[in-house]
């Protein structure tokens, strides 16, 4: 027996007085209807209703049952109307978990982008360097660069892409030197920022490929603590564009290898979210609204230098 829903049947009974009304309004038959107030009083064992062939009655009992009936389903109807309408409405916070190479480069664009239109949205950001749990941490969504997604249960798609470039600073390259390719950063200290466990740069051209193994000086997976660690002179690094664009504009890290192609491509950023079905209104909303501003030609906020 389904006690809430034969509570309500018993509640609209009492309400009408009659068997045949309940079952018009609720679109069940007077049988089913009968056989739920008697399921219920079995249940219970006690009578609820007085029947005759003319009418029906409260016992003692019944009338001590129906109102707590009532405030149960009215409690109950409270709480889901609730969570339906804020479903619904545009306001509330979302818990965004995004990589720490998109949170430099375009989160805040992005974020800033949609407050502006949605003032009642708010955010609540956590930053990481290696794969982040997004289900059990109660994400709403997420921002990833990573080339292979660890939870295949996640619906991901694709906002924008960047390269990588190889960089050093001034200061490391007037005092080892600036190699002329691959072989050569074999004599180099190196920082390596990775998602996995490969420590091996691949370069390319119309020779061949060039494996390089990395982390000589510094392995992390932190693309912020290798840049620190490049502008303070440690060595070279292989970083996403975005993150060194305004560095490499102001000198403070120079390209090097340019002539070679880095094995891989280019890096997607993705959004992530858990379902396609029963995503709250602000969820779904964001999401889309994530996807229409990157895909958008006029776009202003996409990821910067992502070419």
């Amino acid at each position: 027996m389904n006690q809430l829903q034969a509570m309500r049947v018993f509640t609209r009974v009492v309400d009408l007085t009659s068997f045949n009304l309940a079952a018009r309004q609720l679109g069940m038959s007077a049988a089913a209807v009968t056989r739920s107030v008697s399921m219920l009083e079995a249940h219970l064992n006690m009578r609820l209703l007085n029947r005759s062939t003319r009418s029906i009655s409260l016992t003692e009992a019944g009338a001590s049952y129906v109102e707590g009936c009532r405030t149960i389903i009215e409690q109950l109807d409270s709480i889901e109307s609730g969570l339906v309408r804020s479903t619904r409405e545009l306001s509330g916070t979302l818990r965004v978990a995004a990589s720490t190479t998109f949170s430099a480069c375009g989160l805040g664009n992005l974020l800033a982008a949609y407050r502006a239109s949605y003032p009642r949205i708010g955010f609540d950001v956590t930053t990481y360097d290696s794969s982040i749990e997004m289900i059990e941490g109660g994400f709403d969504v997420g921002f990833s660069d990573e080339r292979n997604m660890p939870n295949s249960t996640l619906v991901s798609r694709q906002l924008t892409a960047f390269k990588e470039l190889t960089v050093a600073s001034p200061g490391y390259l007037a005092k080892h030197g600036t190699p002329v390719d691959p072989a050569a950063l074999s004599n180099h200290h190196l920082l390596s920022a990775s998602d996995s466990v490969a420590r091996t740069w691949q370069f390319s051209d119309k020779n061949g490929t060039y494996r390089v193994p990395t982390g000589n000086a510094l392995h992390a997976t932190s693309s912020a603590t290798i840049r620190s660690a490049a502008l303070a002179d440690m060595g070279i690094a292989l970083l996403p564009a975005p993150l060194v664009k305004d560095d490499l504009a102001k000198g403070h890290l120079l390209p090097i290898l340019s002539q070679f192609e880095i094995a891989g491509g280019t890096r997607p950023v993705s959004i992530l979210y858990t379902g396609r079905n029963y995503l709250a209104a602000k969820v779904r909303h964001f999401i889309d609204f994530s996807v229409s501003q990157y895909r958008a030609p006029e776009s202003v906020i996409a990821l910067r230098a992502a070419a």
